[in-house]
């Protein structure tokens, strides 16, 4: 065995010693543990509410949308539908027009403004069909259905089959009585989940040409929705639309929809650096104190190590090696309790959270072994710059004044 590796197996073996150096190894390892497991932790849900958040809105609307500035209805949707398949040719999985309407659905002596969406059959397929939870998914032109979200159903206390009636404005102008509103009742037909209450409490959807009829529109459509097969290109696609399709039309992506979302994920890492920060500080400190500590202890010990031949760098080697056994059971330590902890919050949804301010009803985390590899890579090179400061020390002290150290 290595001699600087051997003599670190005695130091570590070795029953002898002060208990005060021992409570501080224990103190060491727990400071390891902390930092690495609250970093692995932090990222990991930071990670996850991206991942879920970006999973919940696409499964909910298309890649890219395609409205009117100032939800300005547009024209001739059914040439400019050619004119978009002609101009993406096979990078698009679907393009389906849609008409959204600001309306009041009323049921018994409950009413609520929603926005009333009517959408193509196949729109329909690709978007309701992940996310019902109950009853049909389809709208057909033949029946009056409608599809609410799950809280808008508890909001009224409505199931299937319970008729609701729809108030719009005739002309997107006030009612009067030269202009009555329009009224129609649906039937719910199907109850839909997205995750996100925001879009639960204020959407409901019918079929495209029922909706075409009931707001007595000609040939005209509130927008289109692009569904893409490769999601990394949607920004140049997004681009390529842009300049294809000029004033009043207005394209975004899902993420433009909801900027203020991801822009708010993006906070929430700024604060990552400050926690790193703080991991190294108290890393540095930790291994340093337990450290001395052994030095202090094994003074006499390193004197008579130099004098019978053993050199500075192994001096060094040995107290390196004694920091790094202690940062790899921390390291270790750390990565078996954030492992549990997100697990144990995945499987069991220990920790909550209301669904009107963070978008989910639970704190998701994302357990990716890149993470732990990156973090624990980090801490473990950090302990070794930390284990070098008190090791260069011990190598310094002169071996007769080590043997007479008191």
């Amino acid at each position: 065995m290595n001699f600087p590796l051997f003599i670190t197996n005695r130091y570590i073996k070795s029953k002898g010693g002060a208990k005060l150096l021992s409570l501080i190894s224990v103190i060491t390892i727990a400071g390891i543990v902390v930092g690495v497991s609250v970093l692995i932790i932090a990222i990991s849900i930071l990670a996850g509410f991206e991942k879920n958040i970006s999973e919940n809105i696409i499964k909910f609307n298309s890649h890219i949308n395609i409205s009117g500035f100032s939800q300005k209805s547009l024209h001739d949707h059914y040439l400019v539908k050619r004119k978009i398949s002609h101009e993406l040719e096979n990078k698009y999985s679907s393009i389906s027009s849609y008409i959204s309407k600001k309306v009041i659905l009323s049921y018994k002596k409950n009413a609520e403004g929603i926005i009333l969406e009517g959408i193509e059959p196949k729109y329909a397929e690709l978007s309701l069909k992940r996310i019902i939870t109950d009853g049909k998914y389809e709208l057909s032109k033949d029946n009056f259905g409608i599809v609410i979200g799950q809280k808008l159903a508890d909001k009224f206390s409505a199931k299937l089959g319970d008729k609701l009636t729809v108030f719009a404005l005739n002309n997107d102008e006030p009612p009067s009585i030269s202009n009555m509103p329009m009224v129609e009742q649906f039937t719910i037909t199907g109850i839909f989940e997205s995750g996100m209450a925001e879009y639960d409490d204020i959407y409901a959807y019918i079929n495209f040409s029922i909706a075409e009829n009931f707001f007595e529109l000609n040939d005209e459509v509130t927008g289109y929705n692009i569904n893409l097969f490769d999601i990394t290109k949607i920004d140049s696609t997004k681009e390529k639309l842009s300049s294809l399709l000029s004033y009043p039309f207005y394209t975004r992506s899902y993420k433009d929809i909801n900027k203020h979302i991801f822009t708010w994920l993006e906070l929430q890492k700024q604060p990552i650096p400050i926690i790193l920060a703080l991991i190294i500080i108290v890393a540095i400190f930790n291994i340093v104190g337990a450290l001395l500590m052994l030095i202090i202890q094994k003074t006499e010990a390193i004197g008579v190590l130099k004098s019978m031949g053993a050199s500075k760098f192994q001096i060094v080697q040995i107290f390196v090696f004694q920091g790094l056994y202690l940062s790899v059971i921390g390291i270790v330590a750390g990565n078996i309790f954030a492992f549990t902890f997100s697990w144990l919050q995945n499987t069991f949804k220990i920790i909550s959270l209301p669904e009107q301010i963070y978008f989910l009803s639970s704190v998701p985390i994302s357990i990716n072994i890149e993470t732990y590899i990156l973090v624990s890579g980090l801490a473990l090179i950090l302990c070794f710059l930390a284990a070098l400061i008190p090791s260069y020390i011990a190598a310094r002290i002169q071996p007769i004044t080590a043997i007479k150290f008191n």
